[in-house]
């Protein structure tokens, strides 16, 4: 299956959904092929590691993923990463009082 070529690999074990679509996102957008394991997606081609990576990056911040999700390079593998804890709630910033409006005829 993977003669000759790179075997490059993408963690999703953190990846709740779209591991389905990315699969087909790195088939279109790479001149090789995409094997599915069970959290695991194994790509053979050409590209680098740091290529791959930018490809993945790519298809998390189009999915609106990229507040949820980043991405790491460790050797020939690209771990996605959730991040963890709570989103900070904002704060409101107290309303200022209410103008009293006052006319210099009065």
């Amino acid at each position: 299956m993977f003669s000759g070529r790179k075997k490059l690999k993408v963690d999703c074990s953190e990846l709740e959904e779209g591991k389905d679509s990315l699969s087909n996102f790195l088939r279109k957008g790479l001149n090789g092929e995409v094997a599915s394991d069970d959290h695991t997606l194994l790509v053979a081609s050409a590209v680098s590691a740091q290529e791959l990576k930018g490809l993945v990056n790519k298809f998390i911040y189009h999915q609106h993923l990229n507040n949820r999700y980043w991405l790491a390079l460790e050797g020939s593998s690209v771990k996605i990463h959730k991040f963890k804890g709570k989103k900070s709630e904002k704060r409101k910033k107290p309303s200022p009082a209410p103008a009293t409006i006052q006319h210099g005829w009065l």
